[in-house]
């Protein structure tokens, strides 16, 4: 069987909780294998760790997302630092800036944001940054964050974390991956008014991609506007497989190895 990593879901989230082991099962059925769940607050980060402490290839991230920013005071970076000593926490995350919503002020998130980046460096994990219609500010912090982790000579600089579910262009792409970053592909890869993704994950070096669902949302075509699952990775990676002319199993082997590099993860089952 081919198999393959969801590096992003949120399988904590409510919509999940009648059938949560259900498509659990599915996704082992479908050859998914590690998942990645990355907490946006301090309450789903908790829930992320229980969710993997019942689940062998199950693991957490922790982090307060930027949409969930004004949940954020002076005794949560304390309670994060204590979260993702979790031996199944691989990452901080999600982590980043949201303009788009802007839902927390902005000079807050960017505070958060370093914060959060300075607890990575602390603990030597890498990082899963959300960025939306916010890619210059996130490339200045995340540039002077790496810039520190080679002065100081971090083993992190290797693999400082990922660009979760990309949309931006080429030039970001590259800046990202010009300081060892991963880049997140999604479901929209596969929607049919989205030409220029596929175009740029067409030129994009494949030992630099991730596969991800971001479960329960971008479900990827033709599933689109249902809940996004774990199982339906396949399809992302088989977009990802005509994007980039290559077989299937050459993108699941490469991805998944990816995968390792980065969260350095060891599955039991």
């Amino acid at each position: 069987m081919v198999r393959f990593v969801d590096t992003h879901c949120h399988l904590d989230f409510y919509v999940f909780d009648q059938d949560r082991g259900q498509v659990l099962a599915r996704s082992q059925e479908a050859g998914v294998s590690p998942i990645l769940n990355p907490g946006t607050d301090l309450e789903t980060s908790r829930a992320a760790i229980k969710l993997a402490e019942a689940n062998s290839s199950v693991f957490a991230a922790v982090g307060v997302h930027p949409n969930d920013g004004r949940t954020w005071n002076e005794a949560t970076l304390k309670d994060l630092r204590g979260l993702a000593r979790h031996p199944k926490v691989v990452a901080i995350g999600e982590i980043g800036l949201d303009y788009y919503r802007d839902r927390t002020p902005r000079d807050l998130q960017l505070q958060i944001f370093r914060a959060q980046l300075a607890l990575a460096s602390e603990i030597n994990l890498p990082v899963i940054i959300h960025s939306r219609q916010a890619a210059a500010d996130v490339l200045t912090v995340l540039s002077q964050w790496h810039t520190a982790l080679v002065r100081h000579d971090s083993p992190l600089a290797d693999r400082p974390g990922v660009l979760h579910s990309f949309e931006g262009d080429l030039e970001t792409a590259q800046r990202a991956i010009d300081m060892s970053f991963y880049i997140g592909v999604t479901g929209p890869l596969t929607y049919q008014n989205a030409p220029e993704r596929r175009a740029l994950f067409s030129i994009l070096p494949i030992d630099r991609i991730l596969t991800e669902t971001d479960a329960p949302f971008l479900a990827p075509h033709p599933y689109r506007g249902q809940r996004n699952e774990p199982a339906f990775i396949r399809v992302i990676a088989e977009a990802l497989s005509t994007t980039q002319n290559l077989p299937l199993s050459t993108v699941a082997e490469t991805t998944s190895a990816n995968a390792a590099r980065l969260f350095a993860w060891r599955v039991t089952d």
